[in-house]
């Protein structure tokens, strides 16, 4: 089977992936296909909405959908980092009848991670977690030991609690591929949602993908081919948040600094797991158009101006993609 061949079926594996999440999750489908795109592009996501929106059950059951493991991990105030990477504990060697060190493999050891609001715990913490998602790997007692593959973050955090939380600062927020929001239901999914989850069944949630098809799938995204014209939109945009690079009014005004060039990779290989989702062989330029806002929402630092003037990092990026797109015609 040929990559054309591999991306068709992919597109519809991901098709059945999502119709398995649509029997548990009501509505959310953007959410859902970012989710999805993030995945197979090898990238975390951090994920910001108020509670009760059902964060937790979307990320169990993309799990269940995939046939991969699942751990969630609480982030409290006495977190440490061993809670999560892991402990050395102290046992009896039987044979020998000497004490031995033994490594515990903490909740991080998983396909698919859930980080309960991240920004709950300090940062001596939030960096193991996040030393994980650069490394995959765990080092403890000079020994490393590698993270199963496909390995899958996802964070969140809550906007409306931020008594006692120790926000991610922005090097750390860049490692994040997405920043997705989550916002509530309309009033038909929220009725559909109080229809489906007041009664005694429950739905049955069938496994589409394991976690070798992932690893395939990922492998196939990178081997996307994209034309120069999509990676220039993509470096132009990335170019067009920093100020001083001959960069729009908006951008001189409002930020302070902008993205840096994780951010275009990072658009670019959206840009091409979007398009093979939809079985396409290639990304567009309309593919960077569509992960630009959650691919750059959080690495843009706004500046005193804009929080002045009521102006937040969504409407400044919406506005470098509608700018740019219009240089890109002429």
């Amino acid at each position: 089977m040929n990559d054309v061949e591999k991306i068709q079926q992919l597109a519809a594996n991901i098709n059945q992936v999502k119709r398995e999440i649509g029997k548990v999750i009501i509505g959310q489908k953007e959410i859902v296909d970012q989710l999805l795109i993030s995945l197979l592009a090898r990238g975390h996501c951090l994920l910001v909405g108020v509670p009760g929106l059902a964060k937790t059950l979307l990320i169990r059951t993309l799990s269940s959908s995939l046939d991969l493991t699942f751990s969630r991990i609480q982030f409290t105030p006495d977190l440490m980092p061993g809670d999560i990477t892991g402990t050395e504990v102290i046992e009896d060697d039987r044979s020998t009848g000497q004490k031995v060190f033994r490594f515990v493999k903490g909740p991080v050891f998983a396909n698919i991670v859930l980080a309960d609001e991240i920004n709950r715990t300090p940062p001596k913490t939030q960096s193991a977690l996040l030393e994980a998602m650069q490394e995959h790997s765990v080092t403890a007692a000079g020994t490393t030991y590698h993270l199963d593959e496909p390995f899958f973050v996802l964070a969140t955090q809550n906007p409306i609690e931020q008594e006692g939380t120790y926000p991610l600062p922005e090097a750390q927020l860049d490692r994040f591929m997405f920043n997705l929001l989550l916002d509530y239901p309309n009033f038909n999914e929220e009725m559909e949602i109080v229809r489906s989850t007041t009664v005694e069944q429950s739905p049955d949630v069938r496994h589409v993908m394991n976690a070798h098809d992932i690893i395939e799938a990922q492998n196939l995204v990178r081997r996307v081919p994209v034309a120069d014209n999509v990676i220039e939109f993509a470096v132009s945009l990335v170019h067009s948040s920093r100020p001083g690079n001959g960069s729009h009014k908006i951008v001189k005004d409002f930020i302070s600094y902008g993205a840096g060039p994780r951010a275009s990779q990072y658009l670019i290989l959206g840009a091409k797991a979007r398009a093979a989702l939809s079985g396409r062989v290639t990304p567009e330029i309309a593919d960077v158009k569509a992960v630009a806002l959650p691919v750059l929402r959080h690495r843009i630092v706004t500046n005193f101006n804009a929080e002045a003037e009521g102006v937040n990092a969504d409407s400044i990026v919406e506005e470098i993609v509608s700018q740019g797109s219009q240089r890109s015609v002429v």
